[in-house]
């Protein structure tokens, strides 16, 4: 029983299950090395993966060393406490008979074991079932292992080829990414290189606009001179068949002249015998020279009286009035918002439509006095509480008034007078006021050209054309000039080294009338070409900057004083004067200029309104003064310009105010305002001018 046990407990492992290879999971990630038994793992390699197929590994079948038998159903324990033991296999020793049993023994010894032979049959049965099962399940074994290994093996390759197809795709995926990016660049910049074309193309497109408008103006003047050149040539022809008639005629003159010639001959020979007494005449004529000489310094001295009391029946103070026409940059979208409605979507106008535009724009101002031009009549039309349209009208007369279309040449034309007053020894002062942008400025400095040169140029000029003439007379002049400006009621030399702020000047007045500043360059002026070099310098230095009503607005007052003393060699007699030109800064108003919205713009305004302010301030004392009301304080301290002007307003010089009016709609308001104050100064009277100078002696 003890060798059944034994021989049965190898069979144990062969009953137990068998280990099914596990399924392998479909998964994207790659394929990772098996984890079958290690006679079926794959060695590892640091290379890339051999390309061969691999060997389907070897099934190692553990050998029995003994026949398997089932093991026999374990029976309940004895009385005693022993397992019985089942069923075993019987040995060869079994088989054969005892043969320590006697001949002598019962039948019954000599026959089989009948159950445990049958139990022994059947359980050899069982175990030959079990080997041929066994083997069958081997063999089964063997082909699924055969079966997964080629799986396996054809799993790893398509693993190691999708691997390569990956790293392939992953390369060109890079290469394209880069190459979009590339792409992308090179069409952001073709995008931006086709802006920047399209941006040219249509600016050039603007330009060439502009140019066929402009050649076809030009062809339209060429025209009308090809035309006029036309009638001139027609004329020349005339002519030259008219000279061709005169110079026969000539000819025949010339043949009668050359007998005069010989007839004037035998006169000549007369005429020496007459020479003589021409000599004697000719003595008396040069004593007659002399009176003569004499009677014209006479009425030189007559002219100057005369001509200052002319002056003085003129008034001592005058005004004249100026509106400047309408410029192209009044036409702007910015310009056309403030003087209409439609400021919205305003565009660059055609020139079908600029006349439009310019009625749109202007001002309802007239002129009727065609004459002696000496009015001007404002009109405004608005609409009332009630819906009903209101018409205003305003009427000014002033010594004279400009149209918008009087050249600079006109305007002098009438300040020369008062130029004239300075060479002969008076104080003359003549200042330009009015809003800014309204051409003070340009009345006073002009353009770059002679027919646009300002008052102070041609004033310069004349001053020295009129001393050059007068050294037929004895005259002899020398001249002076200095330039200031006013700024935040602050004096700054114009002509000095540009250290502005740093040197404080005062303003001093003598008994005789003379006003002077001190540590100011006075500049010795011997051309007139000299005075235009002073005065560029002088606008470089001066102040400026851009507002909403201009664009370059002065935000100073500017005096330029030219000082002129003569001197005749004939008589002794001495004269001094001096010609103050004045542009000041213009009048506006905070809301429409917009320079609330700078500190340094506002201070200006405020110090620009507060000396325009006090210059009202002492016209209107003057007038009252004027008036007989007493002896009326004049604020002339209120201000430095005032203060500067105080000889020029006070009756010592001869005072010409010239208003710059602007003719557009939207500063309407403004011009009413300057047209008011201007009225008041032209009927300020001021007292008369005295003549600087000494007297001849006897």
């Amino acid at each position: 029983m003890n060798s059944l046990k034994r021989k049965a407990a190898p069979e144990d492992t062969a009953d137990q299950p068998r280990k099914r290879l596990a399924p392998i999971p479909e998964s994207k990630q790659p394929l990772q090395d098996s984890k079958i038994a290690t006679n079926l793992a794959l060695p590892k390699r640091t290379g890339p993966p051999l390309l061969t197929r691999p060997r389907a590994p070897e099934l190692t079948i553990p050998r029995r060393t003994t026949r398997a038998t089932s093991a026999p159903p374990i029976r309940p324990p004895s009385a005693g406490g022993r397992p019985i033991a089942g069923p075993s296999r019987p040995t060869a020793a079994a088989k054969r008979p005892i043969a320590g049993r006697v001949a002598s023994g019962s039948a019954a010894a000599s026959k089989p074991n009948g159950p445990f032979d049958f139990q022994f049959q059947a359980l050899q049965d069982q175990v030959s079932s079990i080997e041929t099962a066994r083997a069958k399940d081997a063999a089964r074994l063997a082909a699924d292992m055969e079966s997964e290994r080629a799986k396996v093996a054809e799993l790893q390759s398509n693993h190691m080829a999708l691997s390569r197809e990956l790293a392939t795709a992953k390369s060109q995926e890079i290469n394209q990414r880069r190459e979009l990016g590339i792409a992308s660049d090179e069409i952001e910049q073709l995008k931006r290189r086709h802006l920047n074309t399209i941006a040219d193309m249509e600016m050039d497109m603007n330009r060439k606009d502009r140019k066929i408008r402009e050649l076809e103006e030009e062809l339209r003047n060429c025209q009308g001179d090809l035309d006029r050149e036309r009638g001139a040539v027609a004329t020349l022809k005339a002519t030259v068949s008219h000279q061709s008639t005169a110079h026969i005629t000539f000819t025949t003159q010339i043949s009668a002249l050359q007998a005069q010639i010989t007839a004037l001959q035998s006169a000549l020979d007369i005429s020496s015998g007459q020479k003589t007494q021409h000599e004697y005449d000719l003595e008396a004529a040069h004593k007659r020279i002399a009176e003569l000489k004499e009677e014209t310094l006479q009425g030189e001295t007559l002219r100057r009286k005369l001509h200052n009391m002319v002056q003085e029946l003129k008034g001592n103070i005058r005004v004249f009035c100026r509106v400047r026409p309408l410029l192209p940059s009044d036409l702007t979208p910015g310009s056309m918002s403030k003087s209409s409605s439609s400021g919205s979507g305003f565009s660059t106008p055609e020139p079908e439509d600029e006349n439009k535009l310019k009625e749109i724009a202007k001002a309802d101002i007239a002129y009727p006095d065609k004459l002696d031009h000496r009015e001007i009549v404002v009109n405004s039309s608005s609409e009332s509480a009630m819906g009903s349209e209101r018409k205003d009208e305003w009427a000014f007369s002033f010594d004279k008034v400009f149209e918008p279309d009087s050249t600079q040449a006109e305007v002098f034309e009438e300040v020369s007078q008062l130029a004239q007053s300075c060479t002969d020894g008076y104080n003359v002062c003549v200042f330009a006021y009015g809003q800014t942008g309204s051409g003070k400025s340009f009345t006073m400095e002009g353009g770059s050209t002679d027919s646009t040169a300002g008052m102070i140029p041609r004033a310069v000029e004349q001053v020295f054309r009129v001393a050059e003439e007068m050294k037929a007379k004895g005259w002899d002049y020398t001249l002076e000039g200095q330039m200031l400006e006013i700024y935040n009621e602050t004096i700054n030399d114009l002509l000095g080294k540009g250290e502005f702020d740093k040197k404080k000047h005062e303003i001093k007045h003598d008994k005789t009338g003379r006003t002077t500043v001190t540590d100011v360059n006075v500049i010795p002026l011997s051309s007139s070409h000299q005075v235009r070099t002073l005065l560029s310098l002088a606008q470089s230095r001066r102040t400026v900057a851009a507002t909403l009503m201009n664009e370059r607005s002065s935000r100073s007052h500017s005096v330029f004083t030219l000082r002129i003393r003569g001197t005749n060699r004939m008589t002794g007699e001495t004269c001094e004067g001096s010609l103050n030109l004045v542009d000041l800064a213009g009048s506006e108003r905070l809301e429409k200029s917009g320079a609330g919205n700078d500190k340094d713009r506002l201070r200006e305004t405020q110090s620009i309104n507060r000396s325009l302010s006090a210059l009202g301030d002492v016209i209107a004392a003057l007038g009252e003064k004027g008036e007989g009301k007493g002896d009326k304080h004049i604020p002339y301290r209120n201000s430095k310009l005032t203060y500067l002007l105080q000889n020029s307003l006070s009756g010592n010089s001869k005072t010409l105010m010239v208003l710059n009016l602007s003719p557009l709609a939207s500063h309407l308001n403004e011009s009413l305002c300057s047209l008011r104050f201007a009225t008041k100064v032209n009927n300020t009277t001021i007292g008369t001018a005295k003549k600087q100078g000494r007297a001849a002696t006897a």
